[in-house]
């Protein structure tokens, strides 16, 4: 009789336990979403209906199918690209307006691209627009919880730690590796020229320049070279192409733990790309016991610390150091190697312009650029015109095309109240292409919109954020813009350009917006 009423007793315990449960979750997954989309209706917001359990998911999955783009012909390009990248936001954009509210599952995300907006969300605290932790676990393997990842205290740190290192006075000291990387990229180009038939050649530039921006990051940040890190960076890049499916970004899916063939593929490569950086780190820390004097570099600050903290465990060092490395050797040459390629790409269609580059290193340099001669910082900074064309390449084929942000505390948008929990999205193109902000030439190729500086080439001058906007504006901006000048202004010197017929149009994103089938232009020695 006491066993009976024993097991009853926990029977019903575990039935109270089970709808406890169930009632937290459906709190969860509805309720508190509702909660939020009233107060987000309630303001005017509007959007597509949700579905109860996977939001707007569905929806999603299937303008993406029907929006597939059409591949060009060889040798054509088009500017209306931007509307196959993440269909679904500029199909509700064409319905509902640049501020409209959707669902993913349990999260409620506002889509916010409205220049007049975007001014607001740069006025807040750092911590009030944090990385969301339903979007930060998706690039995990690529990342780990480096700087692109971190969120709260564990990123203001890692900020604190890099951004000394990305200082105007530090990066006019890294200008000779990146002519001297330039220059040997030009010889390359100079003989295959000469193999070719001596003056012009059609050439897959691609991965040259990944070479190029690979070797200054690799010897700025962490004294070694792309020779030395290439296994690296190839796995990197393994890494990249396999995370950037809009389903693991948007979270709609979440079978990362799941051990299919796809997450197994991805362990492996996450641990011989941490495995190969462990071994580059051992290296330096063995030179260190040897030298006197330890280089300075980026990676020595991150050394020391983890020294200083003695909070961190081995293994947790270990993964500090490893995940940092990661997140610089990313950001610091896969953004610069595509917005060059975006640029040639540019410049060989409006070949106008490269004769308007090179009059100008003319005026400034003279011949010294065509015999290789040394760049300096405070010429290169009168260098108008290739900075207008660097700016024009940047508001129509920016890198960094999505900004994800999470609301941790109640914030305003002018008028408008965010409740915590929200995540905003941001489309970079679409505030970049904005015919109200940029007239109706936005979706053209004009630089000359720049020769005033960013603050009078459009109407709301915050709606151009190449860079990020807020507390997270992108650490490397001076470094990025300063190699882009050097590289850009080197190589015209020495080479015009124009399009291939080879040449297949098709930005796609993978964590970054990239040639799908690569650079291809006819190069011709000057």
């Amino acid at each position: 009789m006491g066993r009976f009423f024993l097991a009853e007793m926990l029977w019903s315990f575990g039935v109270m336990i089970g709808c406890s449960l169930v009632l937290h979750w459906c709190n969860v997954l509805w309720l508190n979403h509702r909660k939020l989309r009233r107060k987000l209706s309630a303001q005017g917001m509007t959007g597509p209906p949700p579905h109860f359990f996977h939001g707007n998911v569905a929806e999603m999955r299937s303008i993406t199918t029907r929006c597939r783009p059409e591949l060009l012909p060889q040798g054509q390009i088009s500017d209306d690209w931007a509307c196959s990248i993440f269909p679904f936001h500029h199909h509700w954009a064409g319905r509902y307006g640049s501020l409209y509210m959707y669902s993913t599952r349990q999260k409620l995300n506002l889509y916010v691209s409205r220049p007049d907006l975007i001014k607001f969300l740069n006025l807040h605290k750092p911590l009030d627009l944090d990385k969301p932790s339903t979007i930060a676990k998706t690039p995990s393997p690529l990342f780990g919880k480096g700087i692109l990842r971190a969120a709260g205290q564990n990123w203001a740190f890692q900020r604190k730690l890099i951004a000394p290192q990305f200082f105007l006075d530090k990066v006019k000291g890294m200008m000779d590796l990146m002519v001297d990387s330039t220059v040997a990229m030009i010889e390359k180009w100079e003989s295959m020229i000469l193999q070719s038939d001596g003056t012009v050649a059609d050439m897959y530039i691609t991965k040259d320049l990944n070479s190029l921006s690979a070797n200054v990051i690799a010897r700025a940040c962490f004294g070694s070279s792309y020779s030395e890190g290439k296994q690296i960076f190839a796995k990197l890049r393994a890494l990249q192409y396999a995370l950037a499916k809009p389903d693991r970004l948007f979270g709609i899916h979440n079978r990362g733990f799941l051990p299919s063939k796809a997450n197994r593929d991805l362990w492996r490569i996450r641990e011989e790309v941490d495995s190969l950086i462990l071994k580059m780190v051992r290296a330096r820390q063995e030179e260190n016991r040897k030298a006197l004097k330890p280089e300075k570099d980026l990676l020595q600050m991150i050394l020391e610390s983890v020294d200083v903290d003695g909070a961190m465990n081995e293994k947790a060092r270990d993964s500090f150091v490893v995940d940092s490395c990661k997140n610089i050797y990313f950001a610091g040459h896969e953004t610069i190697a595509t917005t060059i390629s975006w640029s040639l790409m540019l410049l060989a269609v409006h070949p106008e312009w490269q004769d308007r580059i090179r009059a100008e290193i003319l005026e400034f340099y003279g011949d010294r650029l065509y015999h290789h001669g040394s760049l300096d910082f405070e010429t290169l900074r009168k260098l108008k015109v290739l900075t207008m064309v660097i700016q024009e390449t940047l508001r129509l084929y920016c890198p960094g095309i999505i900004l994800v942000k999470e609301a941790t505390t109640d914030i305003k948008l002018g008028e408008i109240v965010v409740p915590k929990g929200v995540i905003l999205w941001t489309s970079i193109p679409a505030l970049h292409r904005d015919p109200e902000n940029w007239g109706p030439d936005a979706q053209e190729f004009k630089p000359e919109r720049f020769k005033d500086g960013v603050s009078e080439a459009c109407k709301h001058p915050q709606g151009y954020i190449p860079f990020g906007y807020g507390s997270r504006l992108c650490l490397g901006q001076t470094f990025a813009m300063l190699e882009m000048k050097i590289v850009l202004a080197l190589i015209l010197s020495r080479f015009s350009f124009s399009l291939s017929p080879e040449y297949r149009h098709s930005p796609v994103f993978r964590m970054v917006l990239m040639p799908e089938h690569g650079m291809r232009l006819v190069v011709r020695k000057i």
